[in-house]
């Protein structure tokens, strides 16, 4: 087999996948010295306090070099970050939870959300597209929710400016079995056959496109069933195939970490790192996680997502915040990068050409727009509509 470091041409197969290659890599481990930002590293995961690394943030300098300390890790070493503390108020967490359960019991009466991820459906609650529910049924807690500049962070890191955000919350009750090790979204919800017909290359290119995050909505002891990871393993390259295979699974088992999480905590990961939700063994906790899966601008994003309804939405509720001093710049920034999209392609240049540069205004331009010139409602939704008509091919 060709080593990583020449590069891959040509296609993988099941012989691509060697099992000794696979513990070799696995089997490293990491060192505080190379994440110097981190306040520990437990079980090969950096842990970033974010109570003390939050002001760093506010500066130019400081933010990058976080930044690309979280891609470095996410890229070439272990695969999974977590930030400690990730949301300062956890009242956002409470109120956001609140809206969450009152949206899974209205579904599981209304016999909504069926199906799931690498788990038998019904053996948790799911809501599908939980980013725009939230968005619709508390404008001013999403805004709050999401004018989070650890979290813009993190997704900016590895996806760089413009990214979509989707999310997906998870509840898995006690006695709630674990989930299968898989890689996730995009090749690791193709089969083993037809992640075969993508050449080895993509495999490669298709980490880059999504990052995965999870935001803890209660303490997570590890008898809850936090997520099950495996540091390093994004760095081998057939394992688009290689999670199908039972050898492989099996060695997951014998050599996941789990790391327990307090409530506003979040971990992001490496789409490309084997892991898998863990079993809830615990009497009494209803273990629940608004699962982020977030997409560059350059990718397709899994959910369809009516950013242009969230973005009419939120607007008096992000003005309200704006106005009041109870969101700065940057958590507005934070706010408007998770409602609208912020890249303007796909659209039809020949009525939303270019002008003045080499893209038209995006969602999020108008948004920032109509903030920051005090638009009313009614100017937002007609400038939203109007570049809706001028896109449509």
């Amino acid at each position: 087999m060709v080593h990583q470091e020449l590069g891959y041409v040509g296609y993988f197969d099941r012989e691509s996948c060697d099992l000794d290659e696979f513990k070799v890599l696995t089997s490293q481990n990491l060192t505080l010295d190379v994440v110097p930002h981190a306040a520990s590293v437990e079980k090969n995961v950096p842990i970033y306090d974010m109570h003390a690394l939050r002001p760093a943030l506010e500066n130019a300098d400081q933010r990058k070099a976080l930044l690309a300390e979280w891609a470095r890790v996410l890229d070439k070493s272990a695969g999974v970050i977590v930030l400690s503390g990730a949301f300062a108020d956890t009242s956002v967490i409470d109120r956001a939870t609140g809206v969450f359960q009152q949206i899974i019991k209205e579904e599981r009466e209304g016999a909504g959300g069926e199906g799931d991820h690498f788990a038998a459906s019904g053996a948790n609650d799911r809501i599908w597209n939980a980013l725009q529910k939230q968005c619709m049924r508390d404008p001013e807690g999403f805004a709050l929710y999401f004018g989070n500049v650890a979290i813009a962070a993190a997704c900016e890191a590895w996806l760089g400016p413009n990214y979509q955000m989707t999310a997906q919350v998870n509840q898995v009750r006690p006695g709630g079995k674990a989930q299968q090790a898989h890689r996730d979204y995009h090749l690791g919800f193709q089969t083993a056959d037809s992640a075969a017909r993508y050449p080895a290359h993509a495999h490669l290119v298709t980490a880059s496109l999504t990052l995965q995050g999870a935001v803890a909505h209660c303490d997570m002891p590890v008898e809850s069933g936090p997520t099950k990871l495996l540091p390093f393993s994004q760095l081998y390259a057939p394992g688009y195939l290689a999670f199908h295979d039972p050898a492989h699974r099996d060695h997951f088992e014998q050599a996941y970490i789990q790391l327990p999480l307090n409530k506003g905590d979040a971990v992001f990961f490496n789409p490309a790192l084997f892991h898998a939700a863990g079993e809830n063994s615990s009497n009494n906790i209803h273990r629940m996680a608004n699962l982020l899966q977030v997409s560059s601008a350059f990718g397709r994003a899994m959910e369809a997502v009516n950013r242009a309804a969230m973005s009419q939405a939120v607007f008096p509720a992000l003005s309200a915040l704006r106005q009041r001093g109870d969101l700065s710049a940057a958590e507005i920034d934070a706010a408007v990068g998770a409602t609208a999209e912020g890249y303007p392609f796909p659209t039809n240049l020949d009525t939303d050409p270019p002008v003045g540069g080499n893209a038209p205004d995006s969602q999020a331009d108008i948004l920032h727009r109509a903030l920051s010139d005090g638009w009313s409602d009614t100017e937002l939704s007609d400038a939203l509509s109007a570049l809706q008509s001028r896109q449509a091919a």
